[in-house]
């Protein structure tokens, strides 16, 4: 018999392996940081002894989930400024309110309350852009969550930076301080193509190349922005991607709602990864985003729920419902984007498109263990007939019971167990009178 650190063991096991194997009242043996075992529960109970046992009879056993773009410290700014266009949203609010108000304390609590959030609702990995993203990358590590982030990149000042080449010598040091930690990753993040000059856009791509990291950036979010860009720029902003070298195999580009049929062509050929953000792009009204059809010519798509600011969530199984409803109505398909499609953008394509495919999203043994239990012992979950369509119709955030990442328990019995979520809760509030005072509110 032998000892593993935690043994999750009688639930219903989904393993979104190749095979999208079942395991019905099966277990999942954590050794470390990794999955050991996996199978029957009589089997795994033949075989190993957990320090730790999680009873997860008339429980899903599941990947943690990916949150593959958001920009946790806004949850500071949840609901300031609700029902309007995206510039003006930007530029009328976000951008005065982060001028006057960002600072590391801010950064450093809304990441934390965002982990609460997150952790609570089954994410275990989450993709972050915004400023002082050390203090997020503190955060994260103190929650016990697996990211990748970098800080965001703009040609004009930020309250962390007063330059470009300031910027992104922050990045660097980003890049060199985080080497080697077992949860947080490091990526370049310039904000935009309508934010940064074709010279920023070329340095940070020679910086994620000399440190093989990833590129990340908004893409193609509004109509406007397309027009603009394309008037500004001569071609496709796509194109001009391709032809300044920084489309390729690791440039993420978060929401690409306005690509055309030739955009999505070039971006399959290079290899690159969107994130799909629907909730967000809906309530800016910012449109729909192809997604079949990049989903059609190979491009991996992962799905994120974009910041508290213009969302106002980051529950994952929340952004799942809406993306299936969303592109059946929009294409008036009932068979368009099924739950296991659903399903796999916020784990195994999520990974995937983080460039953490090798470890995460899926389960099996040697994978990194970031696992969460549900409780299916809920009226709004019985009967059940379809695990992956219960998943993405009919559960919450609110379901999620036990979280393990990295192989370390951070929730059980939904109480969080790596930091105090209500101080978090008590510094974002005093942080928000602050912010109200600021804008006169």
């Amino acid at each position: 018999m032998q000892e593993v650190d935690i043994l999750i063991e009688g639930g219903t096991v989904l393993t979104l392996d190749d095979a999208d194997r079942i395991i019905r009242s099966g277990s999942v043996a954590i050794r470390g940081d990794r999955i050991v075992a996996l199978g029957p529960r009589a089997d795994i109970g033949s075989q190993y002894r957990g320090r730790r046992v999680i009873d997860a009879a008339g429980h899903v056993v599941m990947p943690g989930l990916v949150n593959a773009h958001t920009h946790a410290a806004m949850t500071c700014f949840r609901g300031i400024a609700d029902d309007l266009e995206l510039m003006e949203w930007l530029n009328k609010y976000i951008f005065p309110a982060e001028a006057k108000n960002v600072d590391a304390e801010l950064a450093y609590w809304g990441s934390l309350l965002a982990c609460a959030e997150m952790i609570r609702s089954g994410t275990t990995c989450f993709c972050d852009m915004y400023i002082f993203e050390d203090e997020t990358a503190k955060a994260a590590s103190l929650a016990g969550m697996r990211c990748l982030l970098g800080e965001v990149l703009f040609d004009f000042p930020s309250p962390n930076f007063k330059t470009p080449d300031e910027g992104l010598a922050c990045t660097e040091s980003l890049i060199t301080k985080w080497a080697g930690h077992d949860l947080v990753r490091i990526t370049v993040e310039p904000h935009a193509l309508y934010t940064c000059s074709p010279e920023l856009l070329k340095k940070s791509k020679a910086l994620a190349d000399r440190h093989g990291v990833p590129l990340s950036l908004h893409l193609l979010e509004t109509k406007s922005e397309r027009e603009g860009l394309t008037e500004k720029l001569g071609c496709s902003p796509v194109r001009f991607l391709r032809d300044t070298g920084l489309l390729d195999e690791n440039l993420l580009a978060f929401h690409c709602v306005w690509l055309d049929e030739a955009d999505i062509e070039t971006m399959a050929r290079a290899g690159a990864k969107a994130v799909h953000n629907p909730e967000s792009n809906m309530k800016l009204a910012s449109g729909v985003a192809p997604v079949t059809a990049l989903q059609a010519a190979g491009v991996t798509v992962a799905l994120g729920t974009d910041g508290c600011a213009s969302n106002n969530n980051l529950d994952m199984l929340q952004e799942m419902d809406t993306v299936a409803k969303l592109h059946k109505v929009s294409r008036l398909d009932p068979t368009a984007m099924s739950a296991k499609t659903v399903l796999r953008m916020a784990t195994v394509d999520g990974a995937r498109a983080l460039g953490m495919g090798a470890d995460a999203g899926r389960l099996s043994a040697g994978m990194k263990a970031d696992v969460i239990t549900l409780d299916f012992n809920r009226p709004h979950l019985t009967p059940l007939y379809h695990e992956e369509s219960q998943l993405v119709y009919c559960a919450s955030g609110s379901d999620v019971d036990n979280v393990v990442i990295n192989g370390r328990l951070v929730m059980e019995g939904r109480k969080i167990l790596t930091f105090d979520e209500g101080e978090a809760m008590d510094r974002v509030n005093a942080i928000a009178r602050r912010i109200r005072a600021s804008l006169g509110m």
